[in-house]
């Protein structure tokens, strides 16, 4: 028998296997338990995050709502990400585990011209999240083609924009997202309204609304107090 992913991480058993030793907070590799079948996700607990000045506790929220509205923007990039209570270590998020070629990364896939369409969405969904951690790293390639982790920093209500991606500053959006982003702006998902504060889901729809406007990717602000590159690049 076979479990959709949601279902699986909603309902497994999970056992924590290992940590990631590469990240600044908590971050898990566990083994969930379903029926017969077991498979890999990422878990990160709320009790494992450092306190930061501008974010307040539970990154993990924004972890799930990142795939939230990947989903919404029909952009399969975030890999398949939920929040539960009863974890090993208190609530968290549990993300699917995904199999990337450990080589590969945004500076090294961005002059192939099969992803280019595929970074170009992932650009824009950064720029409505407000991605304050675009890491090239942060970019896979696994056997289905592009994923896109670690959003435990994003949709802040100031504007916090950090990424690699701006190679495609100035590009127009293509008018198809351009509509799927203008109905966006006027039904948000309930769920991120649950998992975001007021003033950020206020923020988030002025972003979306900005981007429907121009119609075209912004330049990073040089002159700006934020530096709009995020530090290490990879």
């Amino acid at each position: 028998m076979s479990f959709a992913e949601l279902d699986f991480l909603r309902h497994a058993d999970v056992e924590i296997e290992a940590r990631f030793t590469n990240s600044s907070n908590t971050t898990l590799l566990v083994t969930l338990s379903l029926g017969e079948e077991t498979r890999y996700a990422v878990y990160k607990p709320e009790s494992g995050e450092r306190p930061l000045w501008d974010f307040p506790p539970g990154l993990w929220r924004r972890e799930v709502a990142a795939y939230v509205l990947d989903q919404a923007l029909g952009l399969g990039l975030v890999p398949p990400t939920i929040s539960r209570e009863d974890l090993p270590l208190g609530p968290g998020s549990l993300q699917v585990f995904v199999d990337e070629d450990e080589e590969a990364h945004f500076f090294t896939l961005r002059d192939d011209p099969t992803h280019v369409d595929t970074l170009k969405r992932l650009a824009v969904f950064d720029v409505i999240a407000n991605n304050s951690d675009r890491k090239s790293g942060h970019v896979l390639l696994t056997p289905e083609g592009i994923a896109a982790i670690d959003h435990g920093l994003c949709f802040h209500q100031d504007e916090k924009l950090r990424t690699v991606i701006w190679d495609y500053a100035g590009d127009p959006i293509d008018e198809r997202f351009l509509a799927e982003l203008r109905q966006l702006s006027t039904a948000l998902p309930t769920e991120l309204q649950e998992l975001l504060s007021p003033a950020e889901i206020g923020s988030l729809v002025t972003r979306i609304q900005d981007l429907v406007e121009f119609a075209s990717l912004p330049y990073p602000n040089e002159d700006g107090d934020y530096p709009p590159y995020p530090w290490p690049l990879i």
